[in-house]
C-alpha cells in the first residue's frame, strides 16, 4: 500500500486529501471486495472532519455532517472533483447527533444519494424526552462551534431520520471494500466503518480529546457497551484511525489502556448529568462516577 497526503485550502475551507494505492492486500480484505484504488477526501466542516470516500464506485460520505457542511461538500464534488452532485450514491449516519446526521436529508435530496445507518438511529430521538435531547444536542453544537470561534449557523434538522438502508456489521452495498461495524456506548447505535483492504478505521466519536488527552467522549450512554466497542477496536489492530473531531492517527499510537480507564461505570448524559445536580443541590452525597 502507498498513501500519499496532501492539504490545501478552497474558499476558506481546508481540506486534505488522502490518495490509497492498493497494492497487494492482506487476509483482513473481503474475497468478494473489488481491489481499486481509493481515495479518501477529508473536508474541514462545521464542528467536525468530513470524510468522503472516492472509487470506482462513485462517492461515499461516512457521516451525514451537519446541515452548516451541505455547501461545502457538494461545492467539493463539483468544484474539486469535477464530478456531478449524483456522484455521491452512499450517506452513512454513523449516529444521529447534530454534527453526523444534520445533513443526511438534504444531500438526499440535492444528489439522489441513499441514506444508511443502524436499526435503532431513527428512533434515538422519539418521544418527549427524545426531543428535549435533540434540542439539547443542537444547542451543544452551537457551544462548540462558539468555543471554535465559529459563527452560529442554521444547523436544525429533522431528529426522525428517514434510512434508505439498514446497517449492521455487513459490507456496504456498492462498496464492498467498506465493512460496517457496530460500535455502540456513545449512544445505543454507533456504527464504525473500516477498509478493509488498508485496515483504515473511521470511528467517528468513539474517541475525543481534552486538553491535548485522548478521552471517551460526552455523553457516554452505555458504559459497559462503549468500553466493549473500544476493546473491539484496540482488538482491531487497526493501521489509521479516523475521528470525527481529531486529526488521523495510527492505530499503534492510541493508548487505549488509558482511554478505558477514563470511561465511566454509569451513564454520562444529559439525564444523569441533570440527576447529579438535582442530588449536588439537595446535599445529597455520591461516590458513582
Amino acid at each position: 500500500m502507498r498513501t500519499t497526503i496532501s492539504a490545501g485550502s478552497e474558499n476558506g475551507n481546508c481540506c486534505w486529501q488522502i490518495a490509497v494505492s492498493l497494492g497487494n492486500v492482506g487476509p483482513v480484505a473481503n474475497a468478494g471486495a473489488k481491489h481499486t484504488p481509493m481515495q479518501l477526501h477529508i473536508l474541514q466542516g462545521y464542528i467536525q472532519n468530513i470524510y468522503l470516500v472516492q472509487d470506482a464506485a462513485g462517492l461515499l460520505l461516512l457521516d451525514g455532517c451537519s446541515r452548516a457542511d451541505i455547501a461545502t461538500v457538494c461545492n467539493f464534488i463539483q468544484l474539486q472533483l469535477g464530478l456531478p452532485l449524483n456522484a455521491l450514491k452512499l450517506i452513512v449516519v454513523t449516529h444521529m447527533h447534530p454534527d453526523h446526521a444534520g445533513g443526511a436529508h438534504k444531500l438526499r435530496r440535492l444528489t439522489g444519494a441513499a441514506i444508511a445507518c443502524h436499526p435503532k438511529a431513527p428512533r434515538w430521538y422519539a418521544g418527549l424526552l427524545g426531543r428535549t435531547a435533540h434540542l439539547i444536542d443542537v444547542s451543544l453544537t452551537w457551544w462548540v462551534a462558539s468555543r471554535l470561534s465559529k459563527p452560529k449557523r442554521h444547523i436544525w434538522y429533522n431528529p426522525i431520520l428517514k434510512p434508505d438502508l439498514l446497517l449492521d456489521e455487513q459490507v456496504l452495498p456498492d462498496f464492498p471494500n467498506w465493512q460496517v461495524l457496530y460500535t455502540p456506548g456513545h449512544t445505543d447505535h454507533d456504527l464504525s466503518l473500516l477498509h478493509l483492504p488498508t485496515k483504515q478505521l473511521y470511528i467517528a466519536d468513539l474517541i475525543v480529546s481534552v486538553k491535548k488527552r485522548l478521552l471517551p467522549p460526552y455523553p457516554v450512554c452505555h458504559p459497559n457497551q462503549y468500553k466493549q466497542s473500544l476493546k473491539r477496536v484496540r482488538e482491531l489492530a487497526p493501521n489509521q484511525l479516523y475521528f470525527a473531531h481529531l486529526p488521523p492517527r495510527t492505530g499503534a499510537s492510541i493508548d487505549f489502556a488509558d482511554i478505558l480507564s477514563q470511561a465511566p461505570t454509569l451513564p454520562k448524559n444529559h439525564w444523569h448529568s441533570m440527576k447529579n445536580r438535582i442530588i449536588h443541590a439537595l446535599g445529597w452525597q455520591t461516590e458513582q462516577h
